[in-house]
């Protein structure tokens, strides 16, 4: 089947511009330099190609991403980079066919964790993003604490969200260091092989961590495409065009299609209105007539991807050459199968 004769809205993949974001991250950051987050993508597919370069260790958001990654046999070592206070799904975990490490940062998060048999975790302290995390005062302590229940403390974990995405380089970096110094600090009260941090927007300057949690960079977004991070766009959201008016044109794509959080998609040669539920209104710049085909760009990978129940693959075209998606052929359809909680 050729895109162009494809089910909408769809999820769109481009083999080709996946393959080349995943070489020039593996060449920035070698081997367990990167922690890919399966956030990101939701794909055990998507992770084994990540895994063939060398990164064998995952970082997930979700019992149910730590489950997939393991019934994948991609459960080398998995850190669940949230906190769980369910104490039947951390015993699921517990139980898991894999390396299990999760993030505490409260003595109830340490004693959910120690009574549901989790074997190790790493200690998640505040650098700066007002979500979880202890303070960095209080890391040392409670390592301390979870060593003194039988646990093993593989070292600290910070993210600085809070400035991953500034526009501004210069900006970015110094936001970067600021928050690294705090995690610093907690690590050398905390102790252990690892500082686990970063993400897509300041993999290239967070040279701290031990490890980067990046997970964007395989796909892509137009959020993160502003800060010209030396990665490109390798899917899409495909609409059909429903209606044509007067002055704009309408989608089949809307709200339930696309992760809207950091703003609103775009559209090559076009303005984009607004978005509803189901529905895309724009201005393109061209004539467009009933039936076209559309590839809108999301401005969110992660929220977009779990809305989706499948990428649909495409070979996509070499470095730098046109390509040509309304007549491509779908070559692969790649489950997304860590979706839900």
């Amino acid at each position: 089947m050729r895109v162009d004769a494809c089910q909408t809205p769809a999820l769109l993949l481009d083999a080709a511009a996946l393959d080349r974001n995943l070489a020039r991250m593996s060449e920035a950051l070698p081997g367990p330099r990167l922690r890919p987050h399966v956030k990101a993508h939701k794909c055990t597919t998507l992770a084994r190609r990540q895994a063939a370069l060398g990164h064998e260790g995952f970082c997930c958001a979700t019992v149910r991403e730590m489950e997939g990654m393991a019934e994948a046999g991609l459960g080398k070592d998995l850190l669940l980079a949230n906190e769980v206070i369910d104490p039947d799904r951390l015993a699921l975990l517990a139980g898991l066919d894999a390396r299990v490490t999760v993030a505490i940062d409260s003595p109830e998060t340490l004693e959910a964790a120690s009574k549901a048999g989790i074997e190790e975790v790493v200690i998640d302290v505040n650098v700066g993003l007002p979500r979880c995390g202890c303070p960095p005062e209080a890391a040392g302590g409670l390592a301390g604490a979870a060593r003194r229940r039988g646990l093993g403390v593989r070292g600290v974990m910070g993210y600085e969200g809070h400035v991953v995405g500034l526009p501004d380089a210069t900006k970015r970096q110094e936001g970067c260091a600021a928050s690294m110094a705090l995690l610093a600090a907690a690590h050398r009260d905390v102790g252990g092989e690892l500082v686990s941090a970063g993400g897509t927007g300041t993999y290239a300057c967070n040279d701290l961590a031990t490890e980067i949690q990046a997970g964007s960079y395989a796909l892509m977004d137009t959020a993160y495409g502003e800060l010209d991070l030396g990665f490109e766009q390798a899917f899409w959201v495909l609409g059909s065009v429903i209606s044509v008016s007067p002055g704009y044109t309408v989608l089949d794509c809307g709200l339930k299609a696309l992760g809207m959080d950091h703003g609103a998609p775009s559209i090559p040669a076009a303005q984009v209105w607004f978005c509803s539920d189901e529905h895309i209104t724009y201005a393109p710049e061209q004539p467009r007539r009933v039936g076209d085909r559309v590839r809108v760009h999301p401005a969110h990978v992660d929220p977009t991807i779990a809305y989706h129940e499948a990428f649909q693959v495409i070979e996509g075209a070499a470095d730098g050459e046109p390509l040509d998606v309304g007549g491509a052929p779908i070559v692969d359809r790649w489950s997304i199968d860590l979706r839900g909680w």
